[in-house]
């Protein structure tokens, strides 16, 4: 059996604690604050000061970790997590893979060239493996083992809030995304009514994330983005290049809306629809309110 460790700084693991389940062996948590952890065996609590970043404790994540016996260390995919799986390895002396899509028996399973192929690892040596967390498990939180320890001198001078609603589209089950076909922000509101009306949340390609700043970086999908799997994904505007694809695959059922027949994008759709945004959306918003 492969024991396995995991660090984090909430609760959102519920892939990485059906990853460790896959492995067979015991489950161990190491958290960061106060996060309440259920369907694991234990939960090693880093008590941490509210004005304090988690990954100034990178160190003593990394002890707690190297003191236990661990075969396997996963990390969720998410910026202060992806610090302290690089301290783990580190203090381990253990490789690291990112783009971890799935973990078994036979090993890691690795999204490689922008997650068009899958490359398996076997897991012969200890390992730190960085996957998406997922939600988080269900049931009562394990009671937790606080360790006090020191951080790093850093301390989080101002908080900026971003406008907008934050959600984990990595746990949405219907998404829609905007591409470059939206000429103008104005028209994302024709997105945002087929949303309410489907119950889902807006996504976007990069370009509308990172060139026009219409969108949030945590609602951008793609290879230096987001992967998510939703049952339904739309992508209405967005040509299809692979760069966007690979943060979608996974999706059960996918509908593209695009003005240009031969976009690349309908390759990978299960339904297609060619036409105007401006004259789509109005009618499937209207259709879906039937």
């Amino acid at each position: 059996m492969t024991n396995t460790w995991i660090v984090t700084t909430n609760a959102q693991i519920g892939n990485l604690v059906e990853a460790g389940r896959a492995l067979g062996g015991t489950i161990t948590v190491v958290a960061g604050g106060d996060a309440q952890i259920a369907g694991v065996d234990k939960v090693i609590s880093i008590t941490a000061d509210a004005d304090v970043p988690a990954d100034a404790y990178a160190a003593a994540v990394a002890d707690a970790v190297a003191a236990g016996d661990q075969d396997v260390v996963l990390a969720p995919n998410r910026p202060a997590e992806r610090v302290l799986a690089g301290a783990v390895a580190a203090r381990l002396n253990a490789p690291v893979l990112s783009s971890v899509k799935k973990v078994d028996a036979e090993g890691a399973h690795v999204a490689r060239f922008g997650g068009i192929t899958l490359q398996t690892d076997a897991l012969t040596a200890r390992a730190v493996l960085i996957m998406d967390g997922g939600p988080a498990p269900e049931g009562d939180p394990v009671a937790a083992e606080s360790v006090a320890a020191q951080a790093y001198p850093a301390t989080v001078s101002s908080t900026e809030s971003a406008q907008g609603e934050r959600v984990d589209l990595t746990t949405t089950q219907r998404i829609i995304a905007c591409g470059r076909g939206f000429k103008e922000q104005s028209e994302l509101s024709l997105a945002q009514d087929a949303a309410n009306a489907m119950d889902a949340q807006l996504a976007c390609s990069r370009p509308l994330a990172e060139g026009v700043n219409w969108f949030d970086k945590d609602r951008y999908i793609g290879v230096s983005g987001l992967t998510v799997a939703p049952d339904v994904y739309v992508a209405v505007g967005i040509s299809g290049q692979i760069q966007h694809l690979a943060g979608m695959l996974d999706s059960k059922v996918v509908v593209a809306i695009n003005n240009d027949k031969n976009a690349p994008i309908f390759k990978a759709a299960d339904y297609g629809i060619v036409g105007e945004l401006e004259q789509v959306l109005p009618q499937l918003t209207e259709a879906l309110k039937a």
